[in-house]
């Protein structure tokens, strides 16, 4: 087990499997089908990145450098949460951008009964370390538990 201390964006606890992406999540393309097609599995769409294409990505700790892609980001990671398919927790090994801080703020603030904790500035060492199907256990005080 390795532990690595983060700057909470959103707060929050989690334990999940790990799903992880060297590159940026292009935030409509992976959410797209589950927010259009009602795919409450939020399978990733976007085929430009194959760490994540076609695999689930709710209930997931969604372990990633950054988002990228269009000014909706913020809005699709509010929708996704509105509509109960977000990740169990974001973790972000660079700083997270604005467009995602929004989204992830908006749905902790807006959205009732959903939990979707988010932690950035992890490092790259976390995303070296982590790897796809790992236990990810999410603190309060921001430290991410990778077993």
């Amino acid at each position: 087990m390795k532990k690595f201390k983060g700057r909470i964006v959103t707060p929050g606890t989690a334990k999940a499997e790990a799903l992880v992406t060297k590159g940026g999540l292009n935030t409509l393309a992976s959410f797209q089908k589950a927010l259009q097609f009602g795919d409450k599995t939020a399978k990733c769409g976007d085929q430009n990145n194959p760490d994540l294409y076609g695999k689930e990505m709710a209930g997931k700790a969604l372990c990633l450098p950054q988002t990228i892609g269009s000014t909706t980001g913020g809005m699709v990671l509010y929708c996704a949460c509105a509509m109960k398919r977000q990740p169990a927790c974001m973790l972000f090994s660079n700083h997270i951008d604005s467009l995602a801080a929004a989204g992830a703020v908006l749905a902790d603030v807006w959205v009732e009964d959903v939990n979707m904790p988010v932690v950035d500035s992890l490092g790259d060492e976390f995303l070296e370390y982590v790897k796809s199907g790992m236990t990810i256990t999410l603190e309060a005080d921001g430290t991410v538990c990778v077993e």
